[in-house]
This record gives C-alpha cells, structure tokens and sequence, in this order.
C-alpha cells in the first residue's frame, strides 16, 4: 500500500557504489537508491547487498550539488518537541553530508560552502513531523488534500527544504527509468516516504490548564523561505513580490487532546487520536503574519550606526506589490497593514512609499487621522470606501509607535488594539472539532479566520512583537469565552501561572525571529516577559543593539551566503574550478592592511602608556614614539570610518547591486587621494570591480 507520510526510521547502506536507504518497519517498502558518484536515483524492490557501512537516520534533509561534488544531507539527531494533536514534532539537532564521490581534488571553495552549509543547519531553528503538515496553519490543512503525500500538501512558502530536495521530487514525480530514460507522466510514489519537509521557525508545544482547564499551548512561526536573508542584506520586496522578513505566526489552543506526551504519535480511541469519549478534541488557532514593507528598499551598510535609506519609486513596485497581495488576499482573506515605522527622521520616507502604495491599489481611498497632544498623526488610517476589486480588501492602519510608547508607557499600545477590534471581530478565527470516525484525523470547521492581521516596523521585530503578543492576548481571551472557559469579563491574564507561561513563550518566539533575522534577541522582551519595561531589560537592549552593529556589518555576509547556497538562490558553478577563487578577498593589499595598521597603532600605543621608572631623558622620546603611533591609528580610524563601504562583510555569492555601486564609487574617490591613491592605484590586484565581481561565479535561481 502506498505510504502518504515519511518513514520514521531509515537505514542508510553506503558501499562504494551506492548509497541505499531502506525502512526496518517497512520491510515490503520499495529501497531508494542513489548510485555513486552519478546520482542518479531509482527505486529497488527489495535490500540491495554488498554495503559496508549501515546506520541509522531521523530522515533525509536533501540534495545539494556544489563545485565538486554532490552530497546527501541526512538528519543523524532529531529531538521531540511535543506532540501536536497526537502527532509528534521534531527539531532537528544534527546532520551528516554523505559525499557521492571521493574527493581527489582540493578546493577552497568548496571547503567553504560546506562550513556555511553546516553552520546554518547548526544554528537554524528547523522542525518536521512525520506524519502532521506543520508548514499548514490548521485551516489550511483542514482545506488540503489527504489522498496526497505530506509533501506535496506542504506550503511552498514554507517548505524550507524544498531546493534541496528537489532532486527527489523530480525523480517521484516525473520519474527516470533504470536505462536513464525520462518516462514523462510516470510517478515514483515509492519515492514519496524519503521526501521529509522541514519548517524553518519557531515551535513551543506547552501542556497547561487555566481555570482547571487542560489544554495544550502551541505557538508556531513559519519563516518563508523566499527572500530569507539577514537584517540589512534584504529589505523590502523583490520583482515576484516576496518580502523580505516574512514570518506566519499561529497561536494554537488545543482542548480534550489525551496524546500530549513525548511518546510518539496517540493512541486510536473510538476511530480518532486521543481525546476523552464523548469529549471530542478541538482545536483553535489565530494566525498573524509580518514582512517587510511592499516597496522596494534598502538599507546600505557603511560603518555607521544608521544605514544610508534607498527607496525607488513606488510606482515601479506596483505590480510585484500587486502580486504580493494577491498571495496574502488569497491565503488569508481581508488584509489589516499595521505599520508602526517612525513619522519623523529617517524612517517617515519608509512610511510615506508604503501609504502611496496603498492608495495606488484601492479602487477609491479614504483616509483619515487621530491626534493627540503628543503627535499630529497618533493614527492614520487608509481604507477603501467601496469594493470593486479584490485590493479593496486592504485596510492601512498606522500607528505612532515610538511617540505614543516612549517614557515607559507600554500601556499607550491599547490604542491600536482599540482601533483594530472591529476588524478582528470581524475576522474571526479558526475552530475546529475532531470527526468521530475519521481515520485519517480530520477536523470538522466550525469557524474560520477570514482576515488576518500583518505587522511591520522596520525589522519587523522589536515593535511587531509586542504589538502580535497583545493581539494574541486578546484573541485567546476571545476564544475561551466563547466555549466557555472564560466567563465574559475575565481574561487569559487572570491565571497567574497561565499569564507568565503565555508572556514568556512569546518572548521565546521574538528571540527566535530575532536572531534568525538580525543575529541577536529581540529588543523590549522584558515588556513582553514581565509586562514591565525594566532597567536590566534597556541594559540587555543596549548589549543586544551594540552586538547587531557588529554582527550586521562584519557577520552578516557569510551567514547571507549560507541561505542563498541553501535555499538555491546561487548556484555553484563546477566550470570555473581551479581558475577563480569565489571567497578570495581581491581588494588592493593597502585596503586591506589598514585595520591591521590600526590594530597595530592601539597596542603600540598601549605599551608606550604602561608606567615604568626611567629618566627624562628617556620619557620624550617614548612619549614621541606614542604620539606617532597615536596619529596614525587616527588617521587609519579616520579612513575605515570613511569608506566604510569597503570593511563590510559584503557576501560573496549575490552581492548586492548597492554593495558594487558603492564599491566602485568609493575606490574612484581613494584613487583620487593626494595621500594614497597613487600606492592604491599602482598595488591593485585585477580589475577595480574585483573586489565583488562574484555575480558571474554563480547563477540566480528564484523558486
């Protein structure tokens, strides 16, 4: 019989001319069988003998070919997280990369790839279950196919493994004949168990009671994995229409569900997974989305502290916004755009595009605005006043954030969530009850969300996280009164325990965000943990702030690498081994020596101030020596801090168009120095646009 969910345990049999993978519980199951070092893949009836090497897997993450070779990702440790309506979730701990040939050449390159490949896989939040979809939102699945493999029903936004595994979907859905041949039409549904999906995020599965109430706590965050990237390397929106940053949040409460340990997947009672009889097992989720402004924009990196703001004309990102809001209208129904960037400084140009855009799209725009002794826009809404499209659908609301919130009055939130309750009402939420008798665990619908709410500030991280934590409070007070648990009148926040579990697991969930997105936790958590802002919170801002600035200008670049290489936003090119190097750093030797001279001048410096007994005779020439030393660390702080366009961690793979522009331009401008410029000129290695030429060395690949 056809298996429609991934083998929970794999062997892998590697010998020198294969790897195959087999299923111990499923001795009938169809061998996978990836030839050496072609990679061709077929399918074996049957164990094929002659291995010398067998062990154990949680799973195949995928497939990736790089300049020498290809290898096979394979989960090696997977750890429970909690069982989600019967269904156990997995993290993913550690991984193993299964070479399909012997390596007889060296390569830099390669080495290089493999340590990015590695360090993401390490680092990144990635979770799968073997036999529930957690790239769905629980409506999304009660709406999905259950004759089709978990794959295929898996969204593509977050199927973060996809690229990967692409190699195998090929072969499962438009298979090769064991002579070579294509047989078009043709599906390898043995292929379908080895196809595990993964989800990039955050999962908490939390067992708590309020009012005496059990029921399983879940937060759940999908990051999408079109334009995934890093802090100040993607902003806002690319020509398909992804923005950058995009997260789907959806809180779940789950009630009478009796498979909540770790033990695996619940027991059948009465033709469903768990629950009590006669008390059938409910589910009720909300989902929040947040992205990056619609507009195309960016942030450039030079060193400072605050990044020079590039914004191109909203009207050219018309239709790649028009093609992001179909998808977001589409999946989620009636959209709310809450936008809390600054009105004033640098970030009101962000805050103006996006209000433009808004009223390109609606069909016949009203606006209107709040005031206050503290501002002059408190509030700004944009609506349209009729329906004749389906963008009419979009309602702007802006809130004055940083204004309405400064001098610790956290409190001053509520005035968004009392201007955004008719549309949350309105939007409703997702409720749904087991089906007595349904084997394959389905739900019966008895309300669905049809709005949905998508935040934004400029990160989409410090200020949209206590801004969707208020909303969710909300929300599930909202839920639990309506079956009953709550009485009209009482909150979620009124059971202690309940209150910090809730505060802390969104918490959690900002820090996860946060650290996929800009390298640290989230700022302002002490108010999402304690509801209080508190000194040892600004003073963990201040670490986490300081530590961004760092990471962002000097990390950020390999980690950038590591998701195109992942997510196959670049493709190796095995043509050009041997005659260019990808990670090489071309600049001119002077550039690069200058830190180091910097470096230099503060220790020489350092030395000369330690206190020694000595005469005067020799003090003036040592204090000499240090005020020599002194001018030129001046001076080569003076020049990093000028063309700091220069000392960013650029990344190698797709650099950025504004990285090569303020390249070029910076280098111009050094040659024409009465100082340097002749020494740069005359030292350079290459072409001046060697530097971050690397757009050639690969090849884009949009999924």
């Amino acid at each position: 019989m056809r298996s429609l969910v991934p083998f929970r345990d794999i062997n892998v049999h590697a010998s020198t001319s294969h790897y195959a993978f087999t299923s111990p519980s499923s001795p009938s199951a169809q061998t996978l069988v990836i030839e050496r070092p072609s990679g061709d893949i077929r399918l074996n009836d049957g164990a094929l003998l002659g291995a010398k090497r067998v062990s154990s897997i949680a799973g195949i993450l995928g497939i990736i070919k790089l300049r020498l070779d290809k290898y096979i990702i394979v989960i090696t440790k997977a750890q429970p997280m909690g069982r989600l309506k019967g269904h156990m979730v997995y993290k993913i701990v550690a991984t193993e990369f299964l070479p399909l040939r012997e390596r007889t050449l060296h390569d830099p390159d390669e080495d290089t790839y493999l340590n990015l490949l590695k360090t993401l896989l390490k680092t990144g939040p990635m979770y799968f279950s073997y036999s529930l979809d957690i790239t769905n939102s629980f409506q999304r699945q009660a709406a999905s196919n259950p004759s089709l493999a978990l794959w295929q029903r898996a969204d593509d936004r977050f199927f973060w493994n996809k690229f990967i595994q692409s190699d195998l979907i090929d072969f499962a859905t438009d298979a090769t004949s064991g002579s070579g041949l294509r047989q078009h039409g043709h599906r390898e549904s043995g292929a379908d168990p080895f196809i595990l999906p993964v989800m990039f995020g955050m999962m908490r599965i939390t067992t708590t009671r309020i009012k005496s109430t059990p029921l399983t706590f879940v937060l759940i965050t999908r990051r999408s994995r079109h334009r995934a990237g890093t802090r100040y390397l993607t902003r806002g929106m690319d020509e398909q229409g992804h923005v950058a940053n995009f997260n789907e949040t959806e809180q779940v409460v789950v009630l009478n569900d009796q498979a909540r340990g770790l033990g695996g997947i619940g027991v059948e009672q009465n033709g469903k997974v768990g629950g009590f009889e006669g008390q059938d097992m409910q589910v009720m989720s909300y989902v929040q989305t947040r992205g990056s402004v619609p507009v195309y924009w960016a942030e450039i990196n030079t060193l400072r502290y605050t990044p020079d703001l590039q914004i191109r004309g909203v009207e050219t990102a018309a239709g790649a916004a028009k093609l992001h809001f179909d998808e977001q209208i589409r999946l989620y129904g009636d959209n709310y755009l809450v936008n809390l960037v600054n009105q004033k400084g640098r970030e009101v140009k962000v805050k103006q595009a996006y209000e433009q855009m808004v009223r390109m799209l609606l069909s016949s725009p009203q606006e209107g605005s709040q005031a206050n002794d503290v501002t002059d826009e408190k509030i700004h809404v944009v609506e349209s006043t009729q329906r004749r499209h389906e963008y009419d659908r979009l309602h702007y609301v802006y809130f004055d954030f940083h204004n309405e919130t400064k001098g610790l009055r956290w409190h001053r939130a509520q005035l968004l969530l009392d201007q955004l309750k008719e549309g949350l009402v309105q939007g409703q939420y997702f409720r749904g009850v087991d089906m007595p008798g349904d084997s394959q665990g389905r739900l019966e619908v008895r309300n669905r969300q049809v709005a949905v709410v998508r935040t934004n500030c400029m990160d989409c991280l410090d200020r949209t996280n206590v801004v969707q934590t208020m909303l969710a409070r909300w929300t599930l007070t909202r839920q639990l009164i309506d079956i009953g648990v709550l009485r009209p009148g009482e909150s979620a926040d009124d059971d202690q325990a309940f209150k910090i579990l809730f505060r802390n697991v969104w918490a959690d969930n900002a820090d996860v965000v946060s650290r996929s997105y800009s390298g640290t936790g989230a700022l302002k958590t002490d108010f999402t943990r304690t509801g209080e802002r508190t000194r040892a919170g600004m003073v963990q801002d201040l670490n986490n702030s300081i530590t961004r600035y760092v990471k962002n200008n000097f990390g950020d670049g390999p980690r950038q690498d590591a998701f195109d290489l992942f997510l196959g936003t670049f493709l190796p090119d095995s043509s050009t081994i041997g005659s260019s190097l990808v990670f090489v750093d071309r600049r001119p030797v002077l550039i690069q020596s200058i830190p180091y001279v910097l470096a230099a001048s503060v220790f020489m410096v350092l030395i000369s101030s330690l206190p020694r007994s000595s005469s005067d005779s020799a003090w003036w020439p040592l204090r000499l020596f240090a005020v020599l030393w002194l001018a030129i660390g001046s001076w080569c702080f003076r020049f990093i801090y000028g063309h700091g366009v220069l000392y960013v961690n650029w990344p190698k793979l797709n650099t950025p168009r504004w990285a090569n522009e303020g390249y070029q331009e910076t280098m111009g401008a050094i040659r024409q120095d009465k100082i340097i410029g002749s020494f740069v000129a005359r030292h350079e290695r290459g072409a001046s646009t060697a530097r971050i030429s690397h757009l050639e060395e690969g090849k884009k690949r949009i999924q």
